[in-house]
Order: structure tokens, then C-alpha cells, then sequence
């Protein structure tokens, strides 16, 4: 019975043998980097870092994750890693599983400087450049293309083999091409190669990766590196001018839409406004409004909430504006410095009763999801919430132009404008045409504010600041004219634009300040002169 009992035991040792035996051969790179991260050394954990990113092993990300978090934690003594949970728990780095043996005593925080967060980044990178998601994998490329570290270039490299989505093998290519440019024992015929990938990236990155590049280069690479630099650095001009003509033409439309209203009111009934932008202001109120009440009874609805902003921001602006023309302007035509005195009072009446119901702090007004987020198109950034805008812009404009050229209001409306008298005389109105003008005039201003409550703050002194800009794009353009006042907005909104970069904001205003009063005093009527008998006269 002893005999047969020794000879189980041998047994069972020769089993465990075998199965420690398998451990040990089962034992990957994974696991060979962990021993280094128990070193407290910078230059031990940066190696481990990388060769963790490159394992393949399931346990590599959490791992990661934990070391940039402050929760990768080592016992120098017995040479475990250990990941230390939100609870204070610990897991084993090996295994992936809650540790088995209580805490060592020599239990210390893996440290990580500056250079280490580069590597970590790189690591992120290098994890997810097999994700299933393409735009995580494109994210993750592009994450690399910046870091250039060169441990992960096996990873690029797999990851090129495998990879069916054009765009994201692209910059898998571009990341590849920057760690062999980074890189000291490429050959020159590789790093000619290279640079012209990056010379086809052609952005501010794929300039600062050449113009980086160091001066003891061979004559051929070094050449083709000052090729490739003067080309992007002329691409980038090129698409700088692009770039600057979309926020012309994106700041003119905020400019044609806050002063289109105005081009009526003071163009056709000669009355100086000066409340209209308090009128911007009540559109971009009610915005405020109708998304309250959907944010606090109709979640669903909020993409839909500048839908019907629209329409109420038109009536409550219209409605003021009735009130104020049947009130105060009737009394007031053909006093133009009057009614600009009395205008000038209604809009501090109008700010100081928002003030009292609303308080003076900004208010939030949130995106709908189809307003968020941007996009590139080519070399420039486009802004969902302004190309919207624009969009917008076209359609009022268009709108009002029908309005204008098609219905009775708008006949009765330019009939007025050439001859108020001749008017008069056939039939016409006119007082009445007076109010709907003006009211058309101020709820034009209110669906303005719905827009510009998309991309500046609402307070009560958000028409402040569009008030002048949309005198001088009405002067500019021509009195009256709406066709004028498309061109003076989008002709101011890009030279501003392209005066910025040199002058800076606010001397880009007053130079187109400037620029108004030299050329009213050539043109009093603006590009686009109004034509009729009364005013010929």
C-alpha cells in the first residue's frame, strides 16, 4: 500500500511538472513585458509598454488603460503586476483575474513622465489599429502618424494586411511612411518613398514632419524633402485663400440674414431703426423658449425644436414690431433722426424688459444633432450649424424675393416705395402697408435670431452687435435694394475675412469702416441705387 501510494504521488508531480512545463511554453511576449514594468525604471517601462501594444494578447488594452490611469501597480520583490480596481481590489496583469495572494507589502504605483505619455499614446494607438470599427482604426492610424514611434511599425504593418477600408489604409500608410521618415537606419530609397506619401498628405502635420527632418540627410532625400515642403507649404496657401472664403461667405450670411429685415424697414419706409436688432434679439429669445419647454416636456422632440422656433420667432417679432410702427414710427415719416431717437429709446425699453423676465446671464441654446459636428472637405473645416446657416440665408432670401415679386403685399409694398402719393391715389393703403412692412421687416430680424442663436450667445445684447454691421451692409449695397444688400453682405463678410489674418478683428472693422465712408462719398446710394419717381425727384 506504500509503494502504491508513492507512485501516485510521483505521479501527480510529474503531472504538475508538465503542466508548469506548458505554462511556461505558453508563456508569449505578453507575458515576458510584465517582469520589466517591476524595474521602476522610465526606459523598462517604455519597452514594456510596447511590447505589451504588439502582444495581440486580450489583456493588453486594460493593462494600458490602468497605466495611464495611476492604477498599474508593482511588487519588486516577487515580480507581479497588479491592476488596482476603483473598489481597491486587486488583478493579477497576468492572468486578468482577481489576485489569488494578499497585497505585498512592497506594493508601489508603476510611475510615468512625459516621454512615457507619448509611448502610452502610441500604445492606444497601436491597440486599436485592428478595432472592427474603420473609424476607430482610422482615428488610431492617425494617432500614430503624430507619435512616429517606431515599435509600433510591425503593428502598422499587420494591420496593412488586413485592412479592406481605403481611406483608413490611407493613413495606416501615411502613419507607416512617418516612422520610416523618423526612423535612423532607413535606406534612402525607403525614406524618398516615404516623403513622397507624406508630400500627398499635404497638412500642417506632414509639414512640420519634413521641415523636422535633421539636416545630415543624403543629397537625394534632402532634395526631395525641400520639394515636397515647398509643394505642401503651397498647397496649404491655396487652401488657406479657400478656407477664408468660406468664413467670408459664412459671415456674410449672418450679415444678409441680420440685415435683410433692416433693408426693408429702413430701405423702403426710410425709418433708422435702431430697435432692429432688439428684434434679432426676441427671435433668438423664443428660440430659448421652445427649447426649454421641449427640454423639460418633450426630450424627443429637441431636433425638431428650431422648427417650431421659426415660426414663433417670426410672429413675436412681427407682432413688436406692429405695435411699435402703430404706436410710435406712424407719427414719425419723413423724420428720420426722430425715428432714430425713438428707436434708439424702444431698444433699451426692449433689452431692460428681457433683462427683468430673463436676468442678464446668457441663456444655452443647444444644437439639434444636424446642426453639430463638422466635416473636411478637401483641406478646409466646415461647421454643420454654418452651413446651415447659409443654406438658411439662401432660402429666406429667395423666399422674399417671391414674396416681393408675386403677391399683392409685395406689389402694393414696391409701389408704395417708388410713390407713396401715386399710391395713395390708386387705391392702395398705405398706412396699412406701413405696418405689414414693418412688422414683415422686424419678424425677418426675429427668424435671424434663431439662426444666430446657433452660434453666438443669447443675451440681452445680442442685437448690439449686429445693428451697425447691418447699417453699413444696407448702405453699402444700395438703400432699399435687396439684391444690393446680398452683395455689400457677402463683399463685406470676405474682406473682413481676408483682412483678419493681417490687421486682426478689430482693426479689419474699422479699416471696412473706412472703407464705407470713403465709398458712400463717391456712391451716396450705395452699389445698387434704388430707382423710382419719388426718389428721382
Amino acid at each position: 500500500m506504500g509503494k502504491f501510494h508513492d507512485r501516485i504521488l510521483a505521479f501527480v508531480c510529474a503531472i504538475g511538472l508538465i503542466v508548469a512545463a506548458a505554462g511556461l511554453a505558453h508563456a508569449g511576449p505578453y507575458e515576458d513585458a510584465l517582469e520589466k514594468f517591476t524595474t521602476d525604471e522610465f526606459s523598462d517601462t517604455a519597452e514594456a509598454v510596447t511590447e505589451v501594444a504588439t502582444s495581440g494578447s486580450p489583456l493588453a488594452a486594460p493593462l494600458i488603460a490602468a497605466l495611464q490611469n495611476g492604477q498599474l501597480q508593482f511588487s519588486a520583490k516577487d515580480k507581479k503586476v497588479f491592476i488596482k480596481t476603483a473598489d481597491d481590489k486587486l488583478i493579477d496583469a497576468a492572468t486578468g483575474r482577481p489576485a489569488e495572494v494578499a497585497a505585498p507589502d512592497d506594493l508601489d504605483t508603476v510611475r510615468v513622465n512625459n516621454r512615457l505619455r507619448g509611448v502610452i499614446e502610441a500604445a492606444n494607438g497601436a491597440l486599436t489599429l485592428m478595432a472592427p470599427d474603420p473609424n476607430q482604426r482610422y482615428e488610431s492610424a492617425q494617432s500614430v502618424f503624430k507619435s512616429r514611434d517606431a515599435a509600433v511599425l510591425p503593428a502598422v504593418e499587420k494591420a496593412l494586411e488586413a485592412e479592406k477600408v481605403a481611406r483608413v489604409k490611407t493613413v495606416l500608410n501615411e502613419a507607416r511612411a512617418a516612422i520610416l521618415l523618423a526612423a535612423d537606419d532607413t535606406s534612402a530609397p525607403d525614406r524618398i518613398a516615404a516623403i513622397e506619401i507624406i508630400r500627398a498628405r499635404g497638412d500642417q502635420d506632414s509639414l512640420a514632419l519634413l521641415q523636422g527632418l535633421p539636416a545630415d540627410l543624403p543629397a537625394d532625400v534632402r532634395a526631395a524633402a525641400n520639394a515636397a515642403v515647398t509643394a505642401i507649404e503651397r498647397n496649404l496657401a491655396i487652401w488657406s485663400t479657400v478656407q477664408n472664403l468660406w468664413y467670408g461667405l459664412s459671415l456674410g450670411s449672418v450679415l444678409l440674414l441680420a440685415a435683410i429685415g433692416l433693408a426693408i424697414t429702413f430701405g423702403v419706409m426710410g425709418v433708422i431703426n435702431m430697435a432692429h436688432g432688439e428684434m434679432v434679439m426676441l427671435g433668438a429669445y423664443t428660440t430659448y423658449v421652445v427649447q426649454d419647454v421641449i427640454r423639460t416636456s418633450y426630450p424627443g422632440l429637441f431636433d425638431f425644436s428650431l422648427a417650431f422656433a421659426l415660426p414663433l420667432a417670426f410672429l413675436v417679432a412681427a407682432i413688436v414690431g406692429i405695435i411699435i410702427e402703430r404706436t410710435v414710427i406712424r407719427f414719425l415719416y419723413g423724420r428720420p433722426l426722430e425715428t432714430l431717437l425713438a428707436t434708439w429709446g424702444i431698444s433699451l425699453v426692449l433689452m431692460q424688459a428681457v433683462r427683468a423676465v430673463f436676468g442678464p446671464t446668457n441663456k444655452e441654446v443647444g444644437n439639434p444633432s444636424w446642426m453639430s459636428g463638422a466635416f473636411d472637405l478637401g483641406g478646409i473645416l466646415i461647421t454643420y450649424n454654418r452651413m446651415w446657416i447659409i443654406v438658411f440665408t439662401g432660402i429666406v432670401f429667395v423666399a422674399l424675393l417671391a414674396m416681393l415679386r408675386f403677391t399683392r403685399l409685395g406689389l402694393e409694398m414696391r409701389a408704395v416705395t417708388q410713390n407713396r402719393q401715386m399710391a395713395a391715389a390708386v387705391g392702395i393703403r398705405t398706412a396699412r402697408i406701413d405696418a405689414l412692412t414693418f412688422g414683415l421687416g422686424s419678424g425677418i430680424a426675429g427668424i435671424a435670431g434663431v439662426a444666430l442663436s446657433q452660434i453666438d450667445n443669447v443675451s440681452p445684447n445680442l442685437g448690439q452687435g449686429y445693428i451697425i454691421d447691418s447699417f453699413m451692409v444696407v448702405v453699402f449695397g444700395g438703400v432699399g435694394n435687396l439684391w444690393g444688400t446680398l452683395v455689400g453682405a457677402l463683399t463685406l463678410g470676405i474682406a473682413n475675412k481676408f483682412l483678419e489674418p493681417f490687421a486682426g478683428a478689430v482693426l479689419a472693422k474699422i479699416a471696412i469702416l473706412v472703407f464705407i465712408i470713403l465709398f458712400i462719398q463717391k456712391r451716396p446710394r450705395g452699389m445698387f441705387a434704388l430707382k423710382g419717381r419719388a426718389i428721382e425727384a
